[in-house]
């Protein structure tokens, strides 16, 4: 049952083989973060019956906009987007700094730019009142982030530091179901993290469940995610007991030698 409650929640709608498409709502209106298919967003609207008042994209990948033009088809809403990305529905660019409003929802976002997926990829984080949000799209995921399809390791380590900087209460709404996958590489780079050892028996167990591993929380990415925990000595040791990495590297060469290793692992 979808919350009746006029204090706005977020519902998860899974697409494609592991994609999360996020309605965030109030039992009366919506805003839907990435909707790489239509399909199921119309769906889930006529559902709850709900009604679509604003599309969030945070970077150009088809999985994450394919669904746009035939929702704004159905609905003539503002689309906000990232400013440094060529994503011809975008009526409201965006960069760091700038504030999304969404009134018929009573919630607003502030803009960061995350570029390391993407170039121009963007984040947004809730700000005023109630829950901490992040909507990260494919920078940070449960336990890892995303490859590094246009930006450099150095942008993706800044952009992942930036949201690290988040209270630790802040809900990570990453836009895939990699958790199990990013844990495992997680546990091969750093053995002897107890909470990660926790959490891949939390996760796994969810996932058994049929239930979803996500939103985490900042507080257990960077309790647990290698990518935000490339600074720490037992990861370096690691990389450089494996053959990956030269002794003595720097915390920048530590994160790009991870980041080379996860696509391969």
């Amino acid at each position: 049952m979808i919350n009746s409650s006029p204090v706005p929640s977020v519902l998860a709608i899974p697409a494609f083989k592991d994609n999360y498409l996020w309605l965030i709502h109030d039992g009366v209106h919506a805003a839907v973060v990435d909707p790489g298919d239509a399909a199921p967003v119309l769906a889930a609207l006529a559902a709850h019956k709900l009604t679509l008042t604003a599309i969030l994209l945070t970077h150009h990948h088809a999985d994450h906009i394919g669904g746009v033009p035939q929702l704004l088809s159905h609905a003539k809403v503002p689309v906000f987007g990232p400013a440094g990305e060529d994503i011809g529905a975008v009526t409201e660019p965006l960069a760091e700094g700038d504030l999304v409003r969404l009134p018929a929802l009573g919630l607003a976002f502030s803009v960061r730019d995350v570029p390391g997926h993407t170039r121009g990829h963007i984040a947004y984080v809730r700000e005023g009142g109630g829950e901490r949000w992040l909507f990260c799209g494919d920078t940070l995921f449960a336990g890892g982030c995303g490859r590094l399809f246009e930006g450099s390791p150095a942008q993706m380590a800044a952009s992942l530091d930036k949201l690290a900087s988040l209270p630790d209460d802040t809900k990570v709404f990453c836009a895939h179901e990699y958790t199990l996958a990013n844990l495992r590489f997680a546990q091969a780079v750093e053995p002897d993290n107890v909470q990660l050892r926790q959490r891949m028996e939390n996760e796994s167990a969810k996932r058994s469940a049929g239930i979803p591993t996500v939103p985490s929380s900042i507080g257990l990415e960077k309790a647990t995610n290698p990518f935000l925990r490339y600074r720490e000595p037992a990861i370096a040791a690691h990389l450089v007991d494996a053959g990956k990495l030269a002794a003595g590297a720097t915390a920048l060469e530590v994160f790009a030698v991870l980041r080379e290793y996860k696509n391969t692992f």
